[in-house]
């Protein structure tokens, strides 16, 4: 195999080329989420426990699942929405670690993920960009208004399932979570968790006709931009288009 960036990333990333960790030098961890303005408004989603959504085989749900790029303009509702939050970043409980133990495997039970929120068409919330506060299973607003969506749309490259879904997903790496643990090994990690939570957002969509579309073809800096990450010690990792899907798709 001819040498490559790819190459030299999995070389440098093994066990004995890594320093003591952050965790093993005893150093403090980072905070489990990242902070929110205090004057922000959390917007409550509908309690997880409550949601009357209906259930759907494990298997059927596997051997219907496939990628859907076309969606109907039928909305979501806010039920429909915290569910799929939960069954992707939902918080079960914070341990005395402490760390969040969560609906989705992470590598430590670090979860380095923000989640954010390209809304077009939910019930109840206005078109924007939105970030998921899951210790709070709530919402806060980053930006309203269609601009918005033109930027995540040409940050995805144009990808017209964006522009034209109910949600897109997108997943924020916060390095300083898994790094503390890992060091330069937390790259590979971040990466492999990543595909847990879209895996879990293309199995719970199929219990509400929604369609998922992942993406990892983007922008980066255009898409860091439009979520206000730093693409150092932030980047966006993984994104995710939805909609609802007629029984054809």
């Amino acid at each position: 195999m001819p040498k490559s960036i790819g190459n030299e990333f999995m070389q440098k990333t093994r066990y004995e080329h890594l320093d003591r960790s952050q965790q093993e030098k005893g150093l403090e961890q980072p905070p489990l989420e990242l902070p929110w303005p205090a004057d922000a408004e959390l917007i409550p989603l509908p309690s997880p426990e409550k949601l009357d959504i209906p259930g759907i085989d494990l298997l059927t749900a596997i051997n219907r699942r496939k990628t859907v790029r076309k969606y109907k303009e039928e909305p979501l509702t806010l039920d429909e929405l915290s569910y799929l939050l939960w069954c992707t970043q939902g918080v079960k409980s914070i341990t005395s670690r402490p760390a969040t133990q969560r609906t989705v495997p992470s590598a430590g039970a670090r979860h380095p993920f923000e989640t954010y929120l390209l809304i077009n068409r939910v019930e109840g919330l206005k078109l924007g960009l939105y970030r998921f506060i899951a210790s709070k299973h709530a919402l806060i607003a980053k930006e309203i208004g269609g601009e918005v969506n033109e930027k995540v749309t040409h940050a995805c490259l144009d990808q017209v399932q964006v522009r034209n879904s109910a949600v897109t997903f997108i997943w924020d790496a916060v390095v300083a979570r898994s790094f503390w643990r890992y060091d330069q090994r937390a790259y590979r990690y971040m990466h492999l968790d990543a595909g847990h939570v879209c895996q879990n957002l293309y199995l719970a969509a199929e219990a509400i006709n929604c369609g998922v579309c992942g993406i990892a073809a983007f922008d980066d800096d255009l898409f860091n931009a439009a979520i206000g990450a730093d693409g150092n010690r932030e980047f966006v990792i993984y994104a995710a288009s939805l909609g609802k899907v007629g029984k054809e798709e």
